[in-house]
């Protein structure tokens, strides 16, 4: 009579047994983020320079070297294509911003969204208080999907360019964003990703 009962239990050991298998702790996550930017950057032939390079070069990246700047404390990488011929936002500045982007999934070798061909950019108000920037989506793609909050990797830019219009004055970026930089998706399920991103001010 107890057999049936000994079964059972053995059948639940194993599926806990599985589950623990297939479960990845935060740090097993990370871990696995790091080596898929690692790899990312390897397949794509970036040259990765740090910020003191970075500074001395006069707050450029080499796109014909495929440079990309690293921000050690954020784990952000950035490779500016152009910097705009607009102004810098200054402490206290407030303005609207349009832009063009495509987001791409590191992890899973996916583009997740992209405005490029689009009839609209997506638009955000953006404010600077000291060296922070704030943001929020107020229409577009991004804001459909993700809701207003904008990514801290989008904003990291804002201290090194000056968007400006139209089109071709505008300010372009690459952007390798990790999970914490990223979007509300992106933190949850902690993949990076990465972003071409295009800023242009609503009005000069």
């Amino acid at each position: 009579m107890k057999k049936p009962i000994y079964i059972v239990l053995a059948l639940l050991s194993a599926v806990v047994w599985c589950s623990c298998e297939d479960y990845e702790t935060y740090a097993e996550q990370k871990e696995k983020e790091k080596n898929h930017i690692y790899d990312f950057i390897d397949e794509q032939g970036i040259k990765v320079i740090d910020m003191e390079t970075f500074e001395a070069n006069g707050q450029v990246t080499d796109t014909a070297k495929n440079e990309f700047v690293l921000f050690e404390d954020k784990g952000v990488y950035m490779q500016i294509v152009r910097k705009g011929e607009g102004e810098m936002m200054e402490s206290g500045d407030r303005g609207v911003f349009m832009a063009r982007y495509l987001e791409y999934n590191i992890a899973d070798g996916d583009t997740i969204s992209g405005n490029l061909y689009a009839s609209t950019p997506d638009k955000f108000t953006c404010e600077r208080k000291g060296d922070t920037f704030s943001a929020s989506f107020t229409q577009g793609y991004m804001y459909a999907i993700y809701g207003s909050a904008v990514p801290k990797g989008w904003l990291l830019p804002f201290s090194y360019i000056t968007p400006g219009r139209p089109n071709d004055k505008a300010a372009k970026v690459r952007l390798i964003v990790p999970h914490g930089e990223g979007t509300s998706t992106a933190a949850q399920y902690v993949y990076p990703t990465y972003y071409e991103i295009t800023y242009i001010p609503e009005r000069q």
